[in-house]
């Protein structure tokens, strides 16, 4: 009877322990390289919201690991916040943060609601407001129908005009429903319609032709002036 000759395999324990070390450590790699925190944060892009405002609003203020914190996320988070538009995270090297930020503009203060109003339509309430606003203040109700347009033309209204514009009082008369009138902090008072709100952007140029008179400037129908000294 023919034996039947059966060869043993040597284990190759050292290739073994060679591998399995060889993974150990490119774990241990991959998981320190996901646990290294965020080294500098930069904010870019605001006027009214500090720095430490941001990042608070973020989440991001306690410097988290920068491969794990999602960009996404952090965006959510900052659009949330009445006073931000849009956000956007930005991971470069040298495990930097750059938050990039577009804010909501303040347009006016809504007296009868008594909220800040942006230029996206949202608003916040005077007593939750954590920002100084110099912006004019809307003195009477405004029908809804007008209240969205009225909002939408503010929007349209230069940084440099809207700062010399201390109140607003919406005035219908029977010829226009669209009618309102704005007490300038220079004394004058501008008549507008909501068709022609932009032309108040002219404010400034129109002032140098006044040449120091201070009255009324209607600019709701036609382009005159009436001087009220």
């Amino acid at each position: 009877m023919t034996k039947k000759i059966v060869k043993k395999r040597k284990l190759k324990i050292w290739n073994f322990f060679l591998t399995l070390f060889v993974l150990t450590g490119l774990s241990f790699v991959v998981y320190y390289c996901f646990q290294i925190p965020v080294a500098n944060l930069i904010v870019e892009g605001t006027k009214y919201l500090n720095d430490d405002e941001v990042l608070e609003i973020a989440g991001v203020k306690d410097y988290p690991e920068f491969l794990l914190t999602s960009s996404r996320a952090v965006a959510k988070k900052l659009e949330k916040s009445p006073y931000i538009h849009k956000a956007r995270l930005k991971k470069e090297y040298g495990f930097v943060f750059r938050i990039i930020v577009e804010e909501n503009k303040a347009l006016f203060f809504d007296e009868n609601k008594q909220k800040y109003v942006f230029d996206d339509a949202t608003n916040v309430g005077v007593n939750d407001v954590s920002k100084t606003f110099r912006v004019p203040r809307l003195l009477n109700y405004v029908p809804d129908t007008k209240y969205k347009k009225f909002i939408e033309n503010m929007g349209k209204v230069k940084d440099n005009t809207l700062s010399k514009i201390g109140d607003i009082e919406y005035q219908p008369n029977d010829y226009d429903k669209d009618r309102f009138l704005l007490y300038m902090d220079d004394g004058n008072m501008v008549y507008l319609t909501l068709t022609k709100f932009k032309m108040i952007n002219h404010y400034n140029e129109v002032l140098q032709q006044l040449e120091g008179h201070h009255g009324i400037l209607y600019l709701d129908n036609g382009n005159h002036f009436k001087i009220m000294e």
